[in-house]
This record gives structure tokens, C-alpha cells and sequence, in this order.
């Protein structure tokens, strides 16, 4: 059966980047010319996806509107002849069908995933992150290499990995437990562990927000009893998935598709100087404007 169908959290409160959060979705914050979610849209619509459920919360209403057609702009900017601007609307033409449901409580990333059960049912899907973009201009290739591991290994978990290159950053992470040495980017997992101590880490394969499940995922969901803060971790649940014989795979990122993580203002502002850095137009202007900027500091 072909993966044609995603689920992607955008519930969370975005409490580290208030006060830009305090009324707008931390996903629909601009990086470069885009808001976040547009970037994992079009990663996700690259890699055949066709079908987007959006496990929203207060708040987040823009991002629905954000995926209407708006038929009262596009007819404004064509009668003023707008043309240009009227082709940045093109991702409202995409061939890919929304839905939207509602995370009632905040009760994590693993709580937030099972809300889409009912959506999902029986079929395999894709979980991606919506306040992570993958690949400079979400130009990633990730998400159609995890489905297409999933219909030759027909695999429980499949995960993307990035390799951190500091080894005291896993005590942030989900950390890969590979079987036996990795000696490629396709490995088996044995299992995950979240966050743990440096001496401790079975690996530097940190956990980079995209999935692949079979419907295993929700049996687990429903039996991980709520950890810290009262939340269902995703993490937990790949993990008793993998103990208890489920297959799973692990996927690293290629080094030219790192992984840009808008958690905190650090990451949100290195993400957008890159994305602004490549654009093809004003990206040279920008480049000049910071050197001179720099020389002078």
C-alpha cells in the first residue's frame, strides 16, 4: 500500500518563542518568504503525499486559513495586475486534500499523534513535525526515501535521524539504539532512548521530526502511560513498538539536508539569516549588507 497520507502535529504552544507566539502560531512564523508549515507542506506534497491532517489547538486557525483559496485576493491582485505576486499563491493549487481536528488538552507529541487515529485507521502514514523543516528551502528528499523503505521493509517505525556532531547535545534528543554498527544512512533500530545522559547515548543519531508508522503505533499510544508534565511521548511508544518485535528502520539525514528546528529564538533566527541567504533574488543584497555589517562590528 503506497503512503499517501500525513499527519502533522501544529498543537503545541510555542511557548519558547513568546512574544512573537502570543497570537500567531510559532508555525506561521515567516522563514525567508514563507511561513514554517508551508515549507512542510510542500516537502511532504514533493514526496506524494496527498492527503494533510493538521492536529491543531487554540490558536491555530490561521493555518487553516493559511490553505483556503483565497478567491477574493486572487481576483484583486489580477484585475490590479499583480502578477508576480499572484504567482506566489500556486501552493493553493497543490493536489492535496486538508482536514483539521483538534488537540483538546496538551498532553504531548505522543497524545497529539493518537487524536489522529480516526483519521488514519487502518492505513500506514507519515507523522512530520510542523515546526521543523527539513533541507535548505524544504529541499528534502527525506520523507520519499521513508516511504519507500516502508514498502520494501514494510517496517512498524520509520525514522529520520540527524547526526549531531556535539556530543553533549543528546541530553535534548530522542536517541537512536541501532542494531550493530551503522555503516550507512538505512539502518535497523533496536531501539530509541529519550534523552539521555552523555555516557549513556547509544549513538549521536538524534531524532529529526519526520515518521513513518503502521497503524502499531496507535495500540501503543492508547497503553504509554503519561510521563513527565502529564504527557504521552511519542518516543515511548516507538520504543514498546520495537520491544515488542515490531520492525523498525532508521534513516539519516544527508549532510545537505540538515534539519532546521523553529523551537527557540537561536534556531528560529540562524534558520531564517539561511533561508533569506539563499533567496535568489535579494539572497546577494543580504550577503553584502551583513559582511558590511560585520566588518564594521
Amino acid at each position: 500500500m503506497s503512503v499517501d497520507l500525513a499527519v502533522v502535529p501544529v498543537a503545541g504552544l510555542g511557548t519558547r518563542l513568546l512574544p512573537a507566539t502570543k497570537s500567531q502560531p510559532k508555525e506561521m512564523l515567516p522563514i525567508g518568504r514563507r511561513p514554517v508549515v508551508q515549507y512542510v507542506v510542500e516537502e511532504l506534497s514533493r514526496a506524494g503525499v496527498r492527503r494533510i491532517l493538521f492536529i491543531t489547538g487554540y490558536g491555530k486557525s490561521s493555518i487553516e486559513d493559511f490553505f483556503d483559496i483565497n478567491q477574493q485576493l486572487i481576483t484583486n491582485l489580477r484585475r490590479s495586475g499583480k502578477e508576480d505576486q499572484l504567482a506566489e499563491l500556486a501552493f493553493e493549487r497543490n493536489e492535496v486534500e486538508y482536514a483539521y481536528t483538534r488537540q483538546r488538552e496538551q498532553l504531548g507529541l505522543g497524545h497529539a499523534v493518537l487524536v489522529g487515529e480516526p483519521f488514519v485507521g487502518s492505513q500506514p502514514f507519515v507523522c512530520a513535525l510542523g515546526d521543523s523543516i527539513i533541507g535548505l528551502q524544504a529541499k528534502s528528499r527525506i520523507v520519499e526515501r521513508m516511504i519507500e523503505e516502508f514498502e520494501r521493509t514494510k517496517a512498524d517505525v520509520i525514522v529520520a535521524f540527524e547526526e549531531l556532531t556535539n556530543p553533549a547535545e543528546v541530553v535534548h534528543y530522542g536517541i537512536a539504539q541501532p542494531k550493530g554498527p551503522v555503516t550507512n544512512d538505512i539502518f535497523e533500530l533496536e531501539s530509541l532512548v529519550e534523552k539521555p545522559a552523555v555516557d549513556e547515548a547509544p549513538s549521536n543519531l538524534a531524532v529529526a521530526a519526520r515518521y513513518v508508522f503502521s497503524p502499531a503505533i496507535f495500540d501503543e499510544l492508547r497503553r504509554t502511560p503519561r510521563g513527565k508534565g502529564g504527557e504521552i511521548q511519542l518516543t515511548d511508544a516507538m520504543r514498546q513498538v520495537l520491544a515488542n518485535g515490531g520492525k523498525g528502520i532508521g534513516i539519516r539525514l544527508p549532510a545537505d539536508e540538515p534539519r532546521f528546528d523553529i523551537g527557540n529564538f537561536e534556531s528560529y533566527f540562524q534558520a531564517f539569516v539561511d533561508f533569506a541567504l539563499a533567496d535568489p533574488q535579494f539572497g546577494p543584497g543580504l550577503e553584502t549588507y551583513l559582511r558590511k555589517k560585520l566588518d564594521k562590528s
